[in-house]
């Protein structure tokens, strides 16, 4: 009761119009009271009026972005905490969203930074419209906005859900971009205020940003609810994150290699190295735990001149000890394709070793080739070429590149991936998918190399269907540069030598007597 007189009294003090009532309150006070009440209105009502006029001064004026109009992120805190505490006294409860545009720094580098404002205040003005306009909107970053709801007198997670998919909904409409249309797709967080750990506007928003990094995680378009395991999960990955860049200064992070085979001569035609986490407590740590958390943590252009490092000096050791391998393949991360200084660093680390740059892979991921336009990750791989290293194509199916991105990249060679490799001796359809991508390939005049070969019978019907190289768990699995040249000599020792043939004699003539 005393909350909603004290707004009341706030609304009626902050009225413009109260200057204009002061000689009907001074005529209604002498009517009731006389002189007495009189001049205690002539005292209060302006001092009550000063108080506002300094309470309005003293408190800064809500910011709002130019562009949508949307509030600022500055005091967005204060005001949930000031919403949750009214929430406690009503018995209400509230809920937090989260919305981030997918792939925002694509759109940026496409359309440019006024087309993308466009775009910005369209989406605004899309959520007001699915909103109640009592919620409040905040633009928490450029392509990052908070929603919250002003008090209810509940809410439940499904209802919660339904919310979140229709402010998905509203944001996935395509935008017209100079007449074009252009599809957005956004991650969405959300955290019941009940369900937030700590009761405070800080904590729910700290909830918030969990709940929409694990949605982010699961993107482009997913939806995450806080719940407890997945802040305990969030705490695990910044502690991983950290772990993760001292292993990497330590040296647990190191390079493993998997052989690759020729499928005409059943030789070694070369070796590909990949990161492993050696931990000292936990053992072998698989990549699909860590890289993440070096990625976010910005590392993972130091881990591939960690890898590359490993595998050049293990090349050079492998020819010091007499072993024939070709060449050994090296994954770069479209990270490591954006340095400008790239081509210059591997020519010195090629030299430092003193290896034929022929004798290095580069290894670049599909989908890096197919979405990347005539900039630097292109003219990289073009000198990489140019200087005389390979270009594999790494798991060729996934990435949609088009026959002209792999004629413009200089790709030499197509790494198919596992996901048409699989059961491929069983499964006719998978047999027609690779049948395609090796007929293709043929007529590029591209070599190809079939990853994730795990059975006698895949490995024997690649080999009938001319892929030029298979790998994987079948063959040998990842080893550390310790284990290659005992396998190394295993696998020479079992190759059989092609069979001596004899030239055919006929009939012995006899002699004219």
């Amino acid at each position: 009761m005393a909350r909603a007189t004290q707004r009341v009294l706030n609304d009626v003090t902050a009225s413009p119009l109260l200057p204009a009532m002061f000689p009907a309150l001074a005529l209604g006070g002498f009517w009731l009271g006389g002189e007495p009440v009189l001049a205690l209105l002539a005292i209060g009502v302006p001092l009550v009026w000063l108080a506002v006029l300094i309470g309005r001064a003293g408190r800064p004026a809500a910011r709002t972005d130019p562009v949508t109009g949307l509030r600022l992120k500055e005091g967005f805190a204060e005001r949930l905490e000031a919403l949750l505490a009214d929430c406690r006294s009503t018995g209400h409860t509230t809920v937090c969203f989260m919305i981030e545009v997918d792939d925002s720094a694509e759109l940026t580098e496409r359309f440019g930074g006024e087309a993308c404002d466009r775009v910005a205040d369209t989406l605004a003005a899309r959520l007001r419209t699915a909103m109640r306009g009592s919620d409040s909107f905040v633009r928490l970053g450029d392509w990052r906005i908070g929603v919250v709801l002003s008090p209810l007198r509940r809410i439940d997670i499904e209802t919660a859900v339904q919310m979140a998919a229709r402010l998905q909904a509203e944001l996935e409409e395509p935008v017209r971009i100079d007449r074009a249309p252009v599809y957005i797709s956004a991650c969405l967080g959300f955290c019941l205020a009940a369900r937030a750990p700590d009761q405070s506007g800080a904590g729910l928003i700290e909830a918030t940003v969990a709940a929409l990094d694990e949605a982010r995680r699961h993107g482009p378009g997913a939806i995450r609810a806080f719940s407890p395991d997945l802040q305990r999960n969030r705490i695990q990955r910044v502690a991983l994150r950290d772990e993760v860049a001292r292993a990497l200064d330590d040296g647990q992070i190191c390079a493993w290699y998997q052989p690759q085979i020729s499928t005409e001569t059943g030789r070694i035609s070369g070796i590909e190295a990949l990161a492993r986490w050696r931990h000292p407590a936990r053992g072998l740590i698989p990549p699909a735990d860590f890289l993440p958390a070096l990625e976010a943590a910005g590392l993972m252009e130091r881990l591939g001149e960690v890898i590359l490092f490993h595998a050049l000096s293990t090349l050079r050791d492998l020819d010091r000890d007499g072993f024939d391998i070709p060449q050994v393949g090296v994954n770069f991360t479209e990270t490591e394709l954006r340095n400008p200084k790239l081509g210059q660093r591997l020519r010195w680390e090629i030299d430092r070793f003193n290896l034929a740059p022929d004798r290095l892979t580069i290894e670049i991921l599909e989908h890096v080739v197919a979405g990347t336009p005539d900039d630097i990750v292109a003219r990289n791989i073009a000198d990489l070429a140019a200087l005389g290293c390979a270009i594999d194509l790494d798991d060729f199916g996934t990435g949609h590149a088009s026959i002209t991105s792999l004629r413009r990249f200089a790709i030499d060679r197509l790494k198919i991936d596992r996901s048409f490799i699989v059961r491929c001796d069983t499964d006719p359809e998978q047999r027609r998918m690779v049948t395609m991508i090796l007929s293709m390939a043929e007529k590029l005049g591209l070599d190809t190399l079939a990853e994730g070969v795990e059975t006698l019978g895949e490995n024997a019907l690649l080999s009938q269907m001319g892929c030029g190289h298979v790998q994987g768990f079948g063959i040998a699995v990842p080893m550390p540069a310790e284990n290659l040249a005992a396998w190394i000599t295993d696998h020479n020792a079992r190759i059989a030598p092609p069979p001596e043939i004899t030239p055919l004699r006929g009939p012995a003539r006899r002699k004219s007597p």
